[in-house]
């Protein structure tokens, strides 16, 4: 009787198992890692964020209203109401797994004399975990979201978080 090649049907379980196995440790190791690159995003765009509301308060004389003043659809034309300072993904307020608002305050003959700019997961513990912020003293805080909000942070939470270090 010759020998036929091939596997039989237990090495093919095995090899299944392994593979299940090997899955299931690295899996949740790389949702901590997207969740990590997520924030880190998110603190890098509240800094540009700042960066570019000091550019529309030099030009305009006051901070932006809301976030999308900042951007602007291509092709872009400057204006108080579309600066063309940032890129429209943030400027419509998501990216990177984060929600995010920038809001102008203290109006003062017509303009905004502070801001402040608040980040939330998208879906909290899939897309990220804590809450950032930062006002026009561009401190950037932050919060460990112990209750899992997704709305970013307003100015009366934003003054209770801790700076990021």
């Amino acid at each position: 009787m010759a020998r036929q090649k091939g596997f039989t049907l237990l090495e093919l379980m095995i090899v299944v198992v392994l593979i299940l196995v090997i899955a299931a440790i690295a899996i949740p190791s790389m949702r901590e890692a997207q969740i990590h690159a997520n924030e880190a995003s998110a603190v890098g765009s509240i800094r540009a964020i700042n960066q570019v509301e000091v550019q529309y308060q030099a030009t305009y004389g006051g901070y932006a209203e809301s976030l999308s003043n900042l951007g602007g659809a291509d092709p872009c034309t400057k204006s108080a109401e579309t600066a063309c300072l940032l890129d429209q993904s943030l400027a419509g307020g998501t990216k990177s797994g984060y929600r995010f608002v920038a809001v102008g305050g203290s109006p003062s003959g017509g303009l905004n004399t502070s801001y402040v700019v608040g980040a939330a997961p998208e879906v909290f513990d899939r897309t990220g975990k804590r809450l950032f912020c930062s006002t026009d003293k561009n401190v950037i805080r932050t919060d460990l979201n112990s209750g899992g909000s997704t709305i970013p942070p307003g100015p009366e939470q934003c003054a209770s978080f801790s700076a990021l270090k």
